[in-house]
């Protein structure tokens, strides 16, 4: 039985309004929430005193479990809108998917690459990384291209278990990649958000069982974690986020996309801005 404890109601607070906003932003942008979940998750736990080594590791992994309910949710709702390139995710060659090779690097990142990371060091990679990611949404020129479509060949193990690998070990569900590199080769910004809501489903669930194995018997991790996945953190971010899907996906097919990005971007860069100093300072 939980102890209702004003750190515990605290919590359980932070997670429902997290959930509030993941989902929003998961139909939105196509991003699978975690952006907003890693960060909210991760100042929750250091706020009631959890120590530095597991909440960076609890957070990631708690969103990763939270992403495999938001990404069918979103899926489900892009693909009404036809939006959705199943060609990408699950083509008749097998060895050709994406979604493939996206969920073995997941699965290899949670499981094995999480052990040798530190806390801090997670972290600090986030930060990084999600400045980067920031500055696409603010700078980035949506009329630019690379190519007309996505590569192919020996591209789709290598560019797939990247993208796989790194959004697992973020806890995000790989919009942030994939929009990116679909925009820049050929297909629409709705299709690309579209098509990138499935590619969580492909980063989620290995990601999610892979920090269950690592973390396993780990010690001083929040209560009611299984692995690094805190379980009250799945539960109320999940049920909330479901909620506020469609709302997302609803006003990502008629709002300007442009001026949400730039939004969202300069939110992003303040957050990791944040986190990376927290590691440094």
């Amino acid at each position: 039985m939980i102890e209702l404890s004003p750190d515990v109601i605290k919590l359980a607070l932070v997670l429902l309004a997290t959930g509030c906003a993941a989902g929003f932003s998961a139909g939105l942008f196509g991003i699978g929430g975690g952006s907003v979940m890693v960060p909210a998750l991760y100042f929750v736990f250091d706020a009631l005193g959890y120590p530095a080594s597991t909440i960076m590791h609890t957070a990631v992994a708690t969103s990763s479990a939270v992403i495999i309910i938001s990404s069918i949710r979103s899926v489900a709702s892009h693909h009404k809108h036809g939006a959705v390139d199943w060609d990408i995710l699950w083509p008749a060659k097998i060895y050709k998917s994406w979604g493939l090779w996206i969920g073995v690097g997941a699965l290899l990142a949670s499981a094995i690459f999480a052990k040798f990371i530190t806390g801090p060091q997670l972290t600090l990679i986030f930060g990084i990384i999600m400045s980067v990611i920031s500055l696409q949404f603010i700078f980035g020129r949506p009329d630019w291209r690379w190519r007309e479509t996505l590569p192919g060949g020996a591209s789709i193990p290598i560019g797939g278990m990247s993208v796989g690998s790194l959004s697992a070990i973020m806890g995000i569900g790989g919009g942030a990649f994939s929009v990116t590199l679909m925009v820049i080769c050929g297909k629409t910004i709705h299709r690309a958000i579209g098509t990138a809501s499935g590619v969580g489903m492909f980063i989620s669930i290995p990601a999610t069982l892979g920090f269950i194995l690592s973390g396993w018997g780990v010690t001083s991790r929040p209560p009611l974690s299984l692995g690094y996945v805190n379980i009250l953190g799945f539960v109320l971010v999940a049920l909330t986020s479901i909620l506020f899907i469609p709302l997302g996906a609803r006003l990502a097919h008629n709002t300007d996309q442009r001026k949400l990005k730039i939004i969202f971007g300069v939110f992003l860069a303040l957050v990791s801005i944040n986190m990376i100093r927290k590691t440094i300072l």
